[in-house]
């Protein structure tokens, strides 16, 4: 059974091993190379989880429960500020990972119904966004099974410009019983194209 956490600006090394995993199994999916990775160094790890764990990113990790065990699962979040304030704050699905050993027993949705909790209850988004491969019909069909919708955005795929990265978001829930900023998330999702 994996416990679902928050990352903390300690857990640096277990940061950098699921990274690392992370790159050598899914090179396309990460715009960072294993390379790139390979030569951080102590600092510059310790540096990027406390920018992972910080007050606008939030960084869930699935592990055992156990100290210092190996992260089976990760799915990062950050806040971003819409340039127009009536607008609803937005919150972007950035990395998502979960081990091979621990794919296909519910651990990706997991984590996302929690991240998505967090954004909308605790950092006040009232829209989730994410980008996905034009090609990836599993992954699509995923966020749709979550709530996610197509917005008719698109932009160039990081790792390929050839290839488009399709944008999906979802309605979020903020905290208090008016749901702030509701009105606002519905008019980024309806007005999609």
């Amino acid at each position: 059974m994996n416990r679902i956490r928050r990352l903390q600006a300690t857990d640096w090394e277990l940061l950098r091993d699921v990274r690392l995993e992370m790159l050598s199994d899914t090179p396309m999916a990460y715009v960072e190379s294993l390379g790139a990775a390979r030569r951080q160094t102590d600092t510059q790890w310790q540096e990027r989880a406390a920018t992972m764990s910080g007050d606008s990113s939030i960084t869930l990790v699935a592990d055992d429960g156990t100290d210092g065990s190996p992260i089976s699962g990760l799915m990062r979040v950050v806040i971003k500020q819409p340039q127009d304030p009536s607008r609803a704050l937005q919150a972007m699905l950035i990395s998502v990972y979960v081990a091979p050993e621990h794919r296909g027993l519910g651990l990706a949705d997991q984590l996302l119904d929690e991240a998505c909790a967090i954004a909308g209850a605790e950092l006040g988004a009232g829209v989730i966004e994410l980008g996905v491969h034009e090609d990836n019909a599993r992954a699509k069909a995923f966020y749709e099974r979550h709530g996610f919708e197509y917005t008719g955005a698109s932009r160039p795929y990081p790792q390929d410009k050839a290839r488009l990265e399709i944008v999906m978001a979802r309605r979020l829930s903020p905290a208090g019983p008016t749901q702030p900023g509701q009105a606002a998330a519905d008019r980024v999702l309806d007005s999609k194209p």
